[in-house]
């Protein structure tokens, strides 16, 4: 089966607006097309789904990222980065599976997966 992966960086709203939101676009049609979707959240982006802000952007982010979730997405972040500044409880009690960026990059390499960035 082919793979999409959405990587998100970034944490300009600009990035963290359209990233989340193309990964639900690619979700609504993924199945239908044979494409396995994930979505990676790494450094500064990663940051944002545990950061207490009140901009309406940033929530619509931590809320998308969550909606992927439920609706069977594999979204990961980086373990080693969670752990440490405390954050892996948080982000996996949103659905966040955690595993070390390295070796998610190495699967996405052997898979073959398109990677897009934000």
């Amino acid at each position: 089966m082919a793979k999409t992966v959405i990587f998100l960086f970034h944490d300009d709203n600009s990035s963290l607006e359209a990233g989340s939101h193309v990964a639900e676009r690619i979700r609504q049609v993924a199945e239908g097309q044979g494409v396995e979707l994930e979505v990676f959240c790494f450094g500064p982006a990663q940051a944002a789904l545990t950061e207490e802000s009140d901009d309406p952007v940033r929530a619509g982010y931590r809320h998308q990222i969550e909606a992927l979730t439920r609706d069977g997405v594999e979204v990961h972040a980086c373990l080693n980065a969670a752990n440490a500044v405390g954050t892996a409880e948080a982000l996996i009690s949103r659905g966040v599976t955690l595993e070390y960026a390295r070796d998610a990059f190495v699967r996405y390499a052997l898979e073959g997966a398109a990677v897009i960035s934000f």
